[in-house]
């Protein structure tokens, strides 16, 4: 609607339009991912307002985190299909839908599908998909700064919002917590149905930094069915690489989203810590995680990533092993934040890269959003398993230690991957 003017007034000052459809997949992605994270701040009110327990209001979200991964590889095909634009606005609104009314729910089962099916569909198809979508057709030059800094949104989007929802909680209730993330849904869909467009030609434009000369393919280029993903699939798993990439992604959701984005509120408070500095830890970590995956991803194009993600998945087990034997202060529970924060999803551009050394060109995107499921997987098993762990036990420790203990064996076994060839120089 308004893209056109708009690309001609950022080119007369020097500003190239494909940052203008970064920033908008930028807010789509952090607003779709902090919805995403929301309900870890609903367990208790919802516990005591409804009389659910732990485990069954985990359970009923915990559906949110595989939908999240496992539409990953059809959203490529349906953004292919029907564009950017429907794709982001349809999934926004379906998200801001299934927040509002979860509001007037009355039973466990309106939980499931509203926060389990509705909110992991609309998220699925904003997740990293989204990302390598637009690096790729609308950059030819910086991909590597711009999807680094759209994986960065995706995670960091989990947690900024939770501040801001304990508040709320505390002064209004949990219904009033989910306006912000609501009102963020509508804001941004109407930006990306007012700016956003599919590809540059459609402005007459390059991709930012193409050659001259570049011609952008056209869109029926490739056109997969939906059938597609599932080949991709069954190819990849006869790659022992693809299970090792999987197996330890698992790892990765297993110890971050699953379990302290989902629990980490209500385990501060099992040992006396409010919601709200208890959610200021989470966005400490957020805002660490966004200066741990930009970082991540420029050593990524100069060092053995493997070594990287030995150092990362090993610090982080470290992390989750000393967590129950923090005193819970806010002053400790901050250098939890920034030490454990660093490496909340920097994980991911050792891993893309990985992958694209594994597999041929044209079917990594897809075999990464494979291995990107395992991770929403991993995060669905924590998110139920330590709600479990504390109905039964009474105690979050199992789960911790369980965490640590698999991210020390997912250090170990990300040497299994051949290394892949040292990165071009730019």
């Amino acid at each position: 609607m308004f893209a056109t003017p708009v690309a001609h007034w950022f080119g007369r000052r020097g500003i190239h339009f494909s940052w203008v459809v970064m920033g908008i997949a930028f807010l789509t992605m952090l607003t779709s991912s902090a919805a995403l994270g929301l309900p870890g701040a609903f367990l208790v009110p919802l516990s005591k307002e409804f009389g659910w327990s732990t485990d069954e209001i985990s359970g009923a979200i915990a559906l949110r985190f595989a939908l999240y991964g496992l539409i990953g590889p059809f959203a490529a095909v349906l953004m292919e299909r029907y564009g950017l634009r429907r794709i982001i606005c349809s999934a926004l609104l379906l998200i801001a839908t299934g927040m509002v009314l979860a509001t007037r729910m009355t039973a466990l089962w309106q939980l499931v599908v509203l926060w389990g099916l509705v909110l992991g569909v609309g998220s699925g198809l904003t997740a990293l998909v989204l990302g390598a979508t637009v690096a790729n057709r609308w950059f030819e030059q910086r991909r590597g700064l711009v999807m680094g800094m759209l994986t960065a949104s995706s995670a960091t989007g989990q947690l900024i919002f939770l501040p801001i929802a304990a508040s709320l909680i505390q002064s209004h209730g949990w219904r009033m917590a989910v306006i912000p993330v609501f009102t963020s849904c509508l804001v941004v869909a109407g930006l990306a149905f007012c700016l956003l467009r599919d590809r540059p030609k459609e402005l007459g434009l390059r991709p930012f930094g193409a050659d001259p000369a570049h011609v952008d393919p056209a869109p029926t280029a490739w056109r997969p069915g939906f059938m597609e993903p599932i080949r991709t699939l069954f190819m990849a798993s006869r790659s022992g690489a693809f299970w090792v990439l999987f197996g330890t992604f698992f790892v990765c959701g297993l110890s971050t989203s699953g379990l302290i984005q989902t629990h980490f509120i209500t385990l501060c408070g099992d040992y006396g810590l409010g919601p709200v500095p208890a959610a200021s830890v989470l966005a400490t970590i957020g805002a660490c995680d966004f200066i741990g995956t930009i970082a991540s991803g420029w050593l990524s194009d100069r060092y053995d990533v493997r070594k990287l993600l030995f150092w990362y998945y090993g610090l982080r087990g470290l992390s989750l092993l000393w967590l129950p034997h923090s005193t819970f202060t806010v002053v400790g529970l901050s250098l939890f934040a920034v030490f454990y924060g660093l490496d909340w999803v920097a994980t991911v551009p050792p891993t893309v890269r990985l992958t694209s050394a594994a597999f041929d060109k044209q079917r990594a995107p897809m075999i990464f959003g494979w291995i990107f499921a395992g991770h929403q997987l991993g995060g669905a098993v924590a998110a139920y398993g330590a709600g479990l762990t504390r109905t039964v036990m009474q105690s979050y420790s199992p789960a911790l230690y369980a965490a640590g203990a698999t991210c020390i064996v997912a250090a170990v076994a990300i040497f299994l991957v051949k290394r892949p060839a040292p990165a071009k120089a730019a």
